[in-house]
């Protein structure tokens, strides 16, 4: 075998030009697949990542009224919905896809929130636990986060994220400060901010709405014992969970759901928990992308054929070239299966090295491709593989039409080729 692949080496060699024009279109197909999976991988993980990776694998999960989520700015609390309580809490955090879980309580309302004259329009009013800010990542930037006794002394305290500061304390440090909820008044004890992770990639005001509107306008959090100080009366909560993983926040999401659905009592039974499905909302995005992809793969793939007929072309070209030394093999005893796994080595060694070229002209294009399109490119490692095993593969089937050829040739008959 080794010495085969000697032969087709040098045969490479001595017809150098003629090689690379056969392998082009081996490069040209493995090489357009490569860039196109490359960027199918990163497009898809930067879709994953928008939706689900933002660092925590946060699920949440609220009260539904068939396919649509139970706003309380608008609707009375169904009758049947009990509160969440600590024990039910903890059952959900004893999950093992789960790592903790937080209760919490939240509007979206224009003009709630106030510093004077200054208001926070549409911002996001939270009335959290002691996980919340660890289950969602956030982390203290300046002042002090909740202590136990803000939720035992019933204290009117709040913290804000960066955005609800600049908006309300312009210029200025809103610590001590006195903000109006719904007309109480609330003190800022300190800032939050999201723990450093990668955030969503925005190319179009699309995504902008997909990934980022809910947080554009500012969130102020507070106690969940002060909630019933601002909107009067108790009212069901709402749940988040951190999976162990991102690819268990689905299960995560499902059995805490389940959980709390087991606590439900309500007649109408179009009203149940239910987890926010990010990782089905990103396969399905991922699909519609993949629909589009894989016709071009399919398209490039066209170009495999033409490699693998350029391959055969010139093989045959080369067996005739070779008639007299195919003969002379023969005559000296070179049995038909040697000839044939010579040839066969030789096409395969020329589509295994247009693959390997292939497979860099590839990852060069998808760089290029990335560049002008601003796509995201993640290059498979498995894809690489396959490809330069498939180009292989187009060389050995290719191949075997002038392979047999050889092989079968009439000693006689070849040494008196001219």
């Amino acid at each position: 075998m080794l010495e085969n692949i000697r032969l087709a080496f040098q045969g490479i060699w001595d017809h150098k030009l003629r090689s690379i024009l056969t392998m082009l279109g081996i490069i040209i197909g493995i090489g357009s697949i490569i860039s196109i999976v490359s960027t199918i991988k990163g497009t898809n993980e930067q879709i994953k990542h928008n939706l689900v990776g933002s660092g925590n694998n946060a699920v949440n999960i609220q009260l539904y009224q068939g396919d649509w989520p139970i706003d309380l700015s608008y609707q009375s609390v169904p009758d049947g919905v009990p509160l969440i309580s600590e024990e039910v809490r903890e059952e959900i955090e004893a999950l093992d896809v789960v790592e903790e879980a937080s209760l919490y309580y939240t509007r979206n309302e224009y003009d709630a929130v106030s510093n004077g004259v200054q208001t926070l329009t549409g911002g996001t009013i939270l009335g959290v636990d002691a996980h919340y800010l660890d289950v969602y990542g956030y982390q203290i930037t300046r002042g002090r986060g909740f202590v136990e006794k803000d939720y035992t002394n019933i204290r009117k305290v709040a913290l804000i994220d960066k955005t609800a500061s600049s908006n309300l304390f312009t210029g200025t440090d809103p610590i001590g400060k006195t903000i109006e909820i719904k007309g109480e008044p609330f003190t800022i004890i300190g800032v939050i901010t999201k723990k450093a992770t990668a955030q969503p990639v925005i190319n179009s005001l699309e995504d902008y709405y997909r990934y980022m509107s809910n947080y554009s306008s500012g969130i102020v959090c507070v106690p969940d014992a002060t909630w019933p100080i601002i909107y009067r009366f108790d009212e069901p909560q709402n749940l988040v969970v951190r999976a162990t993983s991102t690819d268990d926040m689905t299960q995560a999401g499902e059995k805490a759901a389940d959980i709390l659905n087991a606590y439900l009592t309500v007649s109408d039974t179009t009203i149940k928990y239910q987890g926010e499905d990010l990782l089905e909302q990103a396969n399905q995005l991922q699909e519609l992308s993949n629909a589009t992809n894989q016709q071009l793969i399919w398209i490039a793939s066209i170009s495999l054929l033409v490699g693998g007929i350029g391959v055969m072309n010139i093989m045959l070209v080369s067996v005739t070239e070779r008639t007299r030394e195919i003969g002379l093999k023969k005559a000296l005893g070179a049995k038909k299966r040697k000839i044939l796994v010579q040839f066969l080595t030789e096409a395969a060694v020329l589509t295994l090295m247009g693959g390997l070229l292939g497979v860099v002209v590839g990852i060069v294009m998808a760089y290029i491709i990335s560049g002008i399109s601003m796509a995201p490119v993640a290059i498979s490692g498995p894809a690489i593989a396959v490809a330069v095993l498939f180009s292989t593969l187009i060389g050995v089937i290719f191949g075997m039409v002038p392979s047999v050829k050889a092989a079968n040739m009439n000693p006689i008959d070849a040494l008196r080729h001219e």
